[in-house]
């Protein structure tokens, strides 16, 4: 099954289908799976807190809806969001043609960085998940 669905190395990944990754300032990037956008089918709206809202790992920090269901977004970090894709809230389809690239949702300033990445999954457990 896991190969029908685009997982990047070097990112880290939670059970609910977020990835994350560690930019080089420390600050991390967060979107929706390959496997989660084609679960959605046609993403028709992203609605994301706001930049200075402080998120915890593995609660939700926005709402993705589709033509076939509405699903909480799930942080893979905690801590405060420093910025927003402005261009998803735009324009939601980025995310269904782009997940990895132009349809990131939010980049997180993390609290607690080290300890939890040990609870999130690198990408040959994300595809032994997914099995």
């Amino acid at each position: 099954m896991s190969e029908e669905y685009e997982v990047r190395e070097g990112l880290y990944y939670t059970e609910d289908h977020t990835w994350a990754e560690v930019l080089p300032d420390g600050t991390v990037k967060v979107g929706i799976t390959d496997y989660a956008q084609k679960m959605l089918k046609t993403v028709r709206r992203v609605r994301l807190e706001e930049v200075g809202a402080e998120v915890e790992q593995f609660e939700p920090f926005g709402i993705i809806e589709s033509t076939k269901a509405t699903s909480d977004l799930i942080s893979p970090v905690s801590g405060t969001i420093k910025k927003v894709n402005e261009s998803v809230l735009r324009q939601p389809s980025i995310v269904n043609t782009d997940p990895y690239g132009a349809g990131w949702l939010v980049i997180i300033e993390p609290s607690n960085l080290e300890e939890e990445l040990e609870s999130l999954l690198d990408a040959e457990g994300y595809k032994e998940y997914m099995v």
